[in-house]
């Protein structure tokens, strides 16, 4: 069957066969202070391409720019909301693709204001907003999934949320509200994150921030434009990819903001880890902070709170590279996504289907094995809807398990390949990484991940 003939048959069963719904989706609320940084407005604007991806429940404008640097108390709810009517435009396009892109209308009524005054001052009685109790209602529905909070900028409505549930219910009542979120914090950039870490200890919350004593800029989340591959950061790769010739969505992606040391001041996204992390289709778990994804790696420092870990990447040890390791497939999905937005599906690529060991989930695969014993890895059944070769990659992960030194494996490059347990693993874990890549443009990653426990 050619491509287009291929194409069309793929397209036409996609739209007679159910899809995901919004309840088979991860759950997201995002708080932005966009309005400051340009930076914000770009996340927005990927996560628009990936809206099909997760079901937002808010976008909450909170107290724009750095309390240190803004010049007034402000929120620019505008701002999502015109990314949101652009988004509106290239729909009809995007469902040619994937037909469970949310509709604008849903969208654009589910952005919600914060508090124009940021920090601890802005929590407690009389400050309830209609982000904070929006916050509320959205835990509050009956829905076993859990609530996935990616907060951009300040954290004050979750912290008037959190404050609201704590003073007018009971502590089974508030253990069983914060037992129902998962919270990504992109540093602390006012006093309530503190603050939320200190009275709510037993909160799930990854704080992607630099630890003591370094530079801000060592923060995991900064791999996003430092360090890799920083020419996929640039101007030349935003024009050619996204804001030419890709629809009124991408034409707003701003390209100038701070970037420093990365020389070309055009992609930050510095807030996209945030929703990264809980994407459904990347190689972690936001179960398991510990095993590494799109929006880095992290280690429990104490209760529910995870702080940045290192990877080693090459030559390099360091937080970031937990991110920017990923770049060059986060960026190839971005440019993909983008053409959708003006691209008919024979002129477009599309992901692969990966599978291992027969397993065609997206969950990580758990097996079991003796010190020197062989296991073996295949992703026989891996699929390409275009129809397109597709190439594997395994490796382990050093990091990401108990083990923690590198494994070799046999025919790495292959569809099958095969690890042998080293004789000192008893009792340990080893992560194993399948990326299956297809050979359309631009070129498109899949993950799969087993976890070896290791027996005594």
């Amino acid at each position: 069957m050619s491509r287009p003939s291929c194409l069309l048959a793929l397209c036409l069963l996609a739209f007679a066969t159910p899809t995901a719904t919004a309840a088979d989706k991860p759950r997201l609320v995002v708080l932005t202070d966009i309005g400051g940084d340009p930076d914000d407005q770009q996340s927005m604007i990927r996560l628009m391409h990936h809206a099909n991806e997760f079901d937002i429940e808010a976008l909450v404008a909170t107290a724009a720019g750095v309390p240190s640097e803004k010049k007034e108390d402000a929120l620019y709810p505008g701002l999502i909301r015109e990314i949101v009517e652009a988004y509106g435009k290239v729909r009809a396009s995007l469902l040619r693709h994937r037909p469970d892109f949310p509709d604008a209308k849903l969208l654009l009524d589910r952005v919600k204001s914060g508090n124009a005054v940021r920090g601890v001052k802005s929590v407690g009685a009389g400050h309830d907003t209609e982000g904070s109790r929006w916050i509320t209602a959205v835990v509050d529905r009956d829905d076993p999934r859990p609530v996935n909070v990616a907060i951009w900028g300040g954290s004050t409505e979750l912290a008037q949320a959190l404050w609201r549930v704590r003073n007018d219910r009971t502590p089974e009542q508030l253990r069983a509200f914060l037992g129902k979120l998962r919270v990504y914090a992109i540093s602390h950039q006012d006093d309530t994150g503190p603050w939320i870490n200190e009275t709510f200890p037993d909160l799930f919350y990854v704080l992607a921030k630099a630890g003591p004593g370094r530079d801000m800029r060592e923060g995991a989340y900064r791999g996003m434009y430092l360090g890799g591959d920083e020419s996929l950061t640039s101007r030349e790769w935003i024009d050619l990819h996204l804001r030419h010739g890709r629809g009124p969505l991408g034409a707003l992606f701003p390209t100038r903001t701070w970037t420093a040391p990365n020389p070309h001041a055009t992609l930050k996204e510095g807030d996209t880890p945030s929703w990264f992390y809980f994407l459904p289709f990347g190689p972690g778990d936001p179960a398991h902070p510990g095993w590494g994804s799109w929006g880095g790696r992290f280690r429990r420092e104490r209760g529910g709170l995870y702080r940045d870990a290192t990877d080693t990447v090459g030559r390099v040890t360091d937080a970031r590279s937990t991110v920017w390791r990923w770049r060059p497939a986060f960026q190839a999905e971005f440019a993909a996504r983008a053409l959708w937005c003006v691209k008919p599906p024979a002129e477009a690529n599309h992901q692969p289907v990966a599978v291992l060991n027969g397993d065609q989930t997206a969950a990580a695969v758990e097996l079991t094995a003796r010190p020197g014993a062989e296991v073996r890895l295949t992703a026989a059944g891996s699929s390409d809807p275009d129809g397109d070769r597709l190439t594997y990659r395994w490796f382990v992960y050093p990091e990401a398990g108990t083990y923690g030194a590198a494994v070799p494996l046999t025919d790495a490059a292959a569809e099958v390949a095969g690890l042998t347990v080293p004789g000192d693993a008893a009792g340990k874990t080893i992560h194993v990484i399948l990326e299956v890549t297809d050979r359309g443009s631009p070129a498109l990653t899949r993950y799969r991940r087993a976890v070896v426990s290791v027996g005594g």
